[in-house]
C-alpha cells in the first residue's frame, strides 16, 4: 500500500472519529462505577494518529491534519445548527427527539473544538520538543509525555467550556472534580495504546523506509 494512501486513510479516519466523538460522546456509561462519556473512548485514538504521522512525516504534516479535523468541526456544526431550526416535514415525528439530541450537541462541538484545537497543536509542539530532546529515540516517551499534558488540556477546556454554569451544581469546583477522574482515564488510556503507536509507525513507514 502506497504512503499517500496510508495517509488518506488516516486522515478519513482522522476526521470520522472527531465527528463521531461529538455525535456519540453524549452517552455517559460507567467504568469502575465512575461516569464518563463514551467519548473518552475516541479521543486517545485521534492523538495516536497525529503522533504517527508526526513521528513519520514530520510536524507540518501533522499540523495540516489538525487543520482539517477543526474545518471539518465547523462544518459540522454549521450543519448542526441549521438542521436543528430547519423546520420538519409533517410525516416526520421526532423532531422534538432530533432538537433535544443535537441542539445539545451545539455547545458540545463548540467546547470540542476549542478543546481540540489548544490540546492538538500542543500535542504536535510537544512530541516535536521531545523528539528532538531523545534525538529521535524513545518513541514510547515522546508519545505519553505529550499525550499526557495534551489530554489535561482537552479535558478541562472540554469540560469547563461544555458544562460550566448549564445547571447551578456546575460550579467551578464541581467541573475540577469531573476533570480528574475523566483525564486519569485518558491518562490509563495513553499508557495502553503505546504499542499501537510503534505498530502505526511501522505500517505508515512501509517499504519506503526499509
Amino acid at each position: 500500500m502506497k504512503s499517500d494512501l496510508k495517509i488518506n486513510i488516516l486522515l478519513g479516519l482522522f476526521a470520522g472519529l472527531l465527528v463521531g466523538v461529538n455525535l456519540l460522546g453524549g452517552k455517559i456509561t460507567s467504568i469502575f462505577g465512575i461516569s464518563v462519556s463514551v467519548g473518552i473512548f475516541i479521543m486517545p485514538v485521534c492523538f495516536l494518529i497525529t503522533d504517527i504521522i508526526e513521528e513519520v512525516h514530520g510536524r507540518k504534516l501533522a499540523n495540516h491534519f489538525i487543520i482539517a479535523g477543526a474545518v471539518t468541526l465547523i462544518i459540522i456544526f454549521l450543519y448542526t445548527a441549521l438542521f436543528v431550526v430547519l423546520a420538519p416535514h409533517q410525516r416526520y415525528g421526532f423532531n422534538q427527539e432530533y432538537k433535544t439530541i443535537f441542539g445539545a450537541s451545539l455547545r458540545m462541538i463548540l467546547a470540542s473544538l476549542a478543546a481540540f484545537i489548544l490540546s492538538q497543536t500542543h500535542d504536535v509542539w510537544a512530541f516535536a520538543f521531545w523528539k528532538k530532546k531523545t534525538k529521535g529515540k524513545q518513541l514510547w516517551l515522546r508519545n505519553n509525555l505529550s499525550t499526557i499534558v495534551s489530554q489535561f488540556i482537552d479535558t478541562s477546556v472540554f469540560m469547563f467550556i461544555a458544562f460550566y454554569n448549564i445547571a447551578p451544581k456546575f460550579t467551578f469546583w464541581f467541573i475540577v472534580q469531573l476533570i480528574v477522574p475523566y483525564y486519569l482515564f485518558k491518562v490509563l488510556f495513553a499508557l495502553l495504546d503505546t504499542p499501537f503507536v510503534y505498530l502505526g509507525s511501522k505500517w505508515l513507514k512501509g517499504k519506503d523506509y526499509d
